[in-house]
């Protein structure tokens, strides 16, 4: 179902870039103005001035974030900072990390893929997006033309057949090796024998690709294409912006992690806390926890995890020094509470009890910026202290959504609410990337 494609990658020169690992820079969506600075001080050549660069009050449409990001890869491509592959490849990377005291790896290959309409299920959502970032992405479409970091995307390989041929062309050196700090590293191989290309793409070719993080930046892919595609008199499907780069991952490998989203609130007044308290009685068993206990979050994880097939959630703020442990009573008296649309899996996943349920029908909230808001935290213990702290009213601890529901959800035709899934840790951008302006 997906066509795969190898590309002529750019990446850093390390003849002239010693340390990659100090050059490398996560995604634009979760640079920060504080890690932007850092990350412009860290490196002159940090490729955060072409992912995500600064914007100055005195920008113009000649002279802004995007237009300096174009000029800061010429000028890197001409002193050979960065260097362009002679021959077209797919790459495998190696992502190396600790998570939680435990080791891991996550393999993953890294390749075009062209680009489909969600209608034809070729490649696959499973949550939501915002507009913002999707207008960002499509402005650096226009003008850098280039996937600077890649879109995160899930695959099956029921038989191995696709690992063990990545088994085989890891054996080598790395074409690029970046040791982070804290166990963090990354390795990158280049494929570029057309025989082997071509098996590994067969391979992948008869399947459906799920989308795991990068929803934005496929819909503007898709956006920017659409709108190359006017007035355009070539056979569709066969220029280099019909495809985007992405990074594909075998749902079962060891490595790939979903960490969850949980809801952190803040701006509430006391009329719309008493609701709270009122409905959640209504429609949960409620059970406190202290949180004084020196295993709270072992407590947590253990409750989170139960298999009781019925949704619990954990509320941190709504009674002082005490965790609520919530366990829906009843899903047929909330479901009617859902959008009926939605599939039977998104009405039982906790984030949509969360936002659906208690937010919209109990609390009578919107995502209305001007009156409350809304944030996530991907650590549970980070979120209950920074209530604990004051910095937010209240925290919904969620459970992680298991890749096996994700994929349903997406077969489904089916989203997830925003900001349901968290794939941890995000991919770097900077190691290799597609720069459709020069194929």
């Amino acid at each position: 179902m997906a066509e795969i494609r190898p590309f002529r990658g750019v990446h850093y020169n390390q003849s002239l870039v010693k340390e990659p690992a100090q050059v490398l820079c996560p995604p634009y969506d979760i640079i920060t103005p504080q890690l932007q600075q850092q990350l412009y001080r860290k490196s002159e050549s940090s490729f955060v001035r072409v992912e995500f660069g600064r914007e100055f009050q005195q920008d113009t449409e000649t002279d802004n974030r995007y237009t300096r990001a174009l000029d800061t890869t010429i000028k890197w491509l001409e002193q050979g900072i960065l260097q362009v592959d002679e021959e077209p490849a797919i790459y495998i990377h190696d992502h190396n990390f600790t998570h939680q005291g435990k080791k891991y790896r996550r393999r993953s290959i890294t390749c075009l893929v062209k680009l489909e309409e969600w209608s034809k299920m070729v490649v696959r959502p499973h949550e939501g997006t915002l507009s913002e970032p999707k207008g960002d992405r499509l402005s650096m479409l226009w003008t850098l033309q280039a996937n600077t970091s890649p879109i995160l995307a899930l695959y099956d390989d029921p038989e191995g057949m696709a690992s063990s041929m990545l088994e085989a062309q890891s054996r080598g050196k790395p074409m690029i090796s970046a040791r982070v700090d804290r166990g963090e590293a990354h390795h990158l191989w280049a494929i570029k024998d057309a025989g082997t290309i071509s098996q590994i793409c067969d391979c992948l070719a008869s399947q459906p690709l799920y989308i795991a993080d990068g929803h934005h930046r496929y819909e503007s892919a898709l956006a920017y294409q659409r709108e190359r595609r006017i007035g355009c008199t070539s056979e569709p499907g066969q220029e280099p912006y019909d495809f985007v780069m992405m990074t594909l991952v075998e749902f079962s490998d060891p490595g790939l992690i979903i960490l969850p989203a949980h809801r952190l609130i803040r701006g509430l007044s006391k009329s719309t806390l008493d609701a709270l308290t009122t409905g959640l009685e209504t429609f949960f068993s409620i059970e406190q926890l202290p949180l004084n206990r020196a295993d709270t979050q072992d407590r947590i994880d253990e409750l989170l995890s139960e298999e009781t097939g019925m949704v619990k959630l954990i509320l941190c703020g709504l009674v002082k020094e005490q965790l609520l442990v919530l366990k829906l009573r009843d899903y047929a008296v909330v479901r009617q509470m859902i959008p009926y649309f939605h599939s039977e899996i998104y009405q039982k996943l906790d984030v949509s009890i969360v936002d659906h349920v208690i937010l919209e029908e109990i609390m009578g909230l919107t995502y209305d910026t001007s009156v409350i808001s809304l944030d996530y935290s991907h650590d549970a213990l980070d979120a209950i202290n920074m209530v604990q702290d004051q910095e937010y009213q209240l925290a919904f601890i969620v459970s992680p959504v298991k890749p096996d529901v994700m994929k349903a959800i997406a077969d489904s035709g089916d989203r997830m609410p925003k900001k349901s899934t968290y794939f941890y840790p995000k991919l770097p951008a900077g190691l290799v990337f597609y720069r459709f302006a020069q194929s």
